[in-house]
């Protein structure tokens, strides 16, 4: 970006245009509003409450933006949006607490403050709200009036939803006993605590069909554990909590029809046949509407579905999931049912005018959800995610590592999704002395479609993310998706995960030579690295400046076809690189090369490339929900070091939205570590390479543990805590830093185990691992390689080790500055100064000394 001379501050347009090509470019504002930009920049300008006015919606859960000028043209305003939080996201949770007024203002804007700001009667409802819910008792005897003066008197449809009624309540109201041939009950939204109540209950309606009981405190953790009690006793029931039961048949799709509902609940002892027999033209003959979203209708082909809806020659509306039971695309569907004219709320013409093939236009939105306790900062925490948007700053010299997050005003985040928006937001970095120094962040807002008055106004919270980019699945951050499409395509995923098996490499006796000298002569090596020149002694090694005239090539860079042409680097020379060794040392590859060799082995945590992989992840996190288990993951770059940019969550918005700051992987987070004193730790193993076919690894005996500065804890306000949840304090914190006979000696008497059994463990997993590299990439050999790796290894509750993650070039700074009394192998005392003679006599003349091969 462009600079104006000393600090004086910006005077004419076209200094700012100079100042600002490259954002204004960025931003994409058209060139016509950019003087208009300039002069609101200028002057402070905020002018949109002339414009706009913020109206509830969601029930007060949410808010949205509506025009209040007569109209506004295309391109015709750009108005500023000024950030009500910026942070960088460790600092999130400290500013919440300590900025003055922050929080408040924060649970306003976010809507997470509603019964903050009623009284209170201590369950997150008011007093006044209490008081306004009708009697129960009153609505039964009314409805029963209603029954018998509409129909013949018997009650086969009850709704009592969001009564307050607690698991005392429905006891009492014996409503079996009362309505012994209701078809449908729906229970949404109340106070039922104890799940084997419920399903006693509910148990006793023989002939139900559809239960509604979401939203009950009860299901909180166990919603599979109902459905499956409720349709196990209750053969009849079609529908559960929205979603068609194996059971399902014409009582379901006529329910989903609109031809099934309180009006009109159906008989007791209707006869459902196959879905073709029973959901029939015959059956329903006028069906114009149907809607089968959240359904996977999984027993019945995509082309037998098709076929059956084609008989119907009046259904011209259809909702239906956008990959699921009809097939992945939108234009395909249309074009094999030729009579449906409109097509999740979308008209047909319009889908295959712009070829869309996944119309999500009828999603619900997410709204935040918190318990009435629940501190207002992590409810901020937690419902942020929907709002936030971000940037990373730069200069000339170098981008930031980490991101910048921010929260717009009131009036930009009140800006609701639309696929089909009329405005447009982007960040923009005013810089008024025309340097980065005196930067003031804003967002600008402006219109991309004739707007009317009273028409919401709308942006694309995935602007210029398309389908090859996971739009649909992204979209979850936001709103309620198919949870079906994205269980299916987990369990398919799962499945072939189960379904591999190795075949191990050959044990080959050594093919690989010493490389040394037969005359004498030393070896000559060149070397980047401090550690190495410094510390590399051993006197048939002498290190050289050029790269040209060494025998061996020791460099923390990648050597690539460019550096070898600059450098007169050839093939003939010895490398401590491996071809293709981005299968290991890549975060995403080397879940891949694992899962691509083993499937799921115990000794890696479930892993997602939330690159390619955003839909299974999904539904891992849905089933884990629905089942009651630990849903804490780990967030880490594919390949930054440092932990730089990596983030430990629970909440699915996070770490879909996290995806925007670079490609990451996503892996279920080990909740429950093996502590060392109540701490974290993990263990860093250098690993060396002779050879990848035959596989000759060796492990060296020198090792160290890495231990957090803080008590570990899963309170999620730690989650924000470097020191509570990493274990590399090198470059951020105090190193924890303990003699490795003296750890294992105190863990051994914490634990009471033996170390030699979990070393024993270590080594069969780092083996196992680099086999499956020498499986899934033969193409890693080549003759002229050696190297050294660092692997990371992390210890459960039960001892199994985890691999978390494998390093090129590790750091070795402790194996070289400190003498340590070996703890494996054949014991002894390994002195720093030594390290990487032994590294290297191993490497180059097969010498093993305090090394042992694996």
């Amino acid at each position: 970006m462009g600079a104006i001379n000393g600090t004086k501050r910006i005077q004419t347009f076209e200094e700012f245009v100079k100042v600002h090509a490259l954002l204004l470019t960025a931003s994409g504002l058209p060139e016509n509003l950019h003087r208009l930009l300039f002069h609101k920049l200028a002057g402070d300008t905020f002018d949109g409450g002339e414009h706009f006015q913020i109206d509830p919606s969601e029930d007060g859960r949410k808010r949205c933006l509506v025009l209040t000028s007569d109209s506004m043209a295309k391109e015709s305003n750009v108005f500023l949006v000024d950030h009500a939080w910026t942070f960088r996201l460790t600092d999130a949770y400290k500013q919440l607490h300590e900025v003055p007024g922050l929080v408040e203002r924060m649970g306003a804007l976010l809507c997470v403050d509603i019964d903050l700001n009623s009284d209170a009667n201590g369950d997150g409802v008011s007093s006044h709200e209490e008081s306004d819910k009708p009697d129960v008792v009153e609505i039964l005897e009314s409805e029963v009036r209603e029954a018998r003066e509409k129909g013949d008197g018997v009650f086969r449809w009850l709704e009592l939803d969001d009564l307050n009624i607690d698991d005392e309540m429905l006891l009492s109201l014996e409503l079996p006993t009362r309505f012994p041939d209701l078809l449908a009950l729906s229970l949404y939204g109340n106070k039922l605590n104890i799940l084997e109540m419920i399903v006693q209950e509910v148990i006793k309606f023989k002939h139900l069909k559809g239960l509604w009981v979401n939203n009950n405190p009860a299901l909180a953790n166990c919603d599979g554990e109902l459905a499956d009690a409720v349709t196990k006793e209750l053969p009849e029931l079609e529908i559960y909590n929205s979603s068609f039961t194996n059971n399902f048949g014409e009582w379901a799709l006529g329910f989903c029809a609109g031809i099934y509902g309180k009006d009109n609940p159906g008989n007791v002892g209707q006869v459902d046949g196959s879905l073709q027999s029973a959901f029939s033209p015959i059956s329903l003959p006028n069906l114009s509407y149907l809607n089968i979203h959240g359904n996977p209708l999984e027993q019945n082909s995509v082309g037998d579905l098709l076929d059956l809806l084609r008989r119907f020659s009046c259904l011209c509306s259809l909702e239906v999931d956008i990959p699921g039971p009809l097939g992945g695309s939108a234009i395909e569907i249309l074009e094999s049912l030729p009579n449906i004219t409109e097509l999740n709320g979308i008209s047909a013409s319009k889908i295959l005018e712009t070829r869309k093939h996944v119309i999500d236009s009828v999603l619900v939105p997410r709204l935040p959800e918190w318990t009435p306790d629940e501190p207002l900062a992590d409810r901020v925490i937690s419902a942020m995610w929907q709002y936030l948007m971000t940037y990373r700053l730069a200069d000339e010299e170098k981008i930031d590592e980490t991101s910048v997050w921010y929260v717009m005003d009131e009036l930009g985040s009140a800006l609701q999704h639309s696929d089909e928006p009329n405005f447009r937001v982007a960040p923009f970095l005013f810089m008024p002395e025309g340097n980065l120094a005196s930067a003031v962040s804003y967002s600008i807002l402006w219109p991309i479609q004739n707007v009317q008055k009273g028409d919401e106004c709308t942006r694309d919270f995935l602007l210029g993310i398309g389908e090859d980019k996971q739009r649909s699945a992204r979209l979850t951050a936001w709103f309620h998706t198919p949870e079906n499409y994205f269980t299916q395509e987990y369990e398919k995923y799962n499945q072939k995960l189960k379904s591999k098996t190795l075949t191990l490499p050959t044990k080959q006796c050594s093919e690989t030579r010493s490389i040394r000298h037969l005359d004498g002569r030393s070896l000559r090596v060149y070397t980047d690295i401090p550690h190495v020149e410094e510390y590399l002694t051993h006197p048939e090694f002498v290190v050289t400046n050029e790269p040209k005239d060494a025998d061996i090539i020791w460099t923390s860079l990648q050597i690539d076809d460019d550096m070898k042409k600059a450098t007169g680097i050839t093939d003939q020379q010895y490398i401590n690189q491996f071809p293709f060794e981005a299968c290991l040392v890549m975060k995403h590859h080397l879940a891949e090369t694992i899962q691509k060799a083993h499937g799921s082995p115990q000794w890696l945590q479930p892993t997602y490339n939330l690159e390619t992989q955003l839909s299974q992840f999904i539904g891992d996190y849905n089933v884990r929900q629905r089942e009651g288990l630990n849903n804490l993951w780990i967030l880490k770059p594919w390949n930054m070091a440092r932990t730089i940019d990596t983030t430990v969550t629970d909440n699915l918005p996070a770490i879909i939205r996290l995806m925007e700051t670079g490609p990451k992987i996503c892996q279920k987070y080990i909740e429950q570590p093996a502590l060392f004193q109540g701490k974290k730790f993990d263990l860093r193993y250098i690993v060396l390479v002779r050879s990848m076919h035959p596989l000759e690894i060796f492990l060296s005996d020198c090792f160290w543990a890495r231990i957090a500065n803080n008590q570990y804890s899963l309170d999620r306000s730690s989650f924000f805590e470097y020191e509570t949840h990493f274990t590399v304090m090198n470059y951020r914190g105090s190193i924890n830093l303990k003699n490795i006979k003296d750890f294992v000696r105190e863990f051994e008497e914490e634990h009471q185990v033996k170390w030699l059994d979990i070393h024993s463990r270590v080594r069969n997993v780092i083996r196992s691992l680099f086999e499956a590299a020498a499986v899934a990439h033969p193409e890693m050999h080549s003759p002229t390689s050696r190297a050294i790796y660092g692997v990371d290894v992390m210890l459960d509750s039960t001892f199994q080790p985890k691999i978390l993650e494998v390093t090129y070039c590790p750091d070795c700074t402790r194996a070289c500055k400190y003498d340590t009394e070996i703890v494996v192998g054949g014991g002894g005392f390994a002195k720093g100064s030594d390290f990487f003679n032994n590294v290297f006599r191993c490497l180059f003349f097969n010498e093993n000394s305090q090394v042992s091969p694996l």
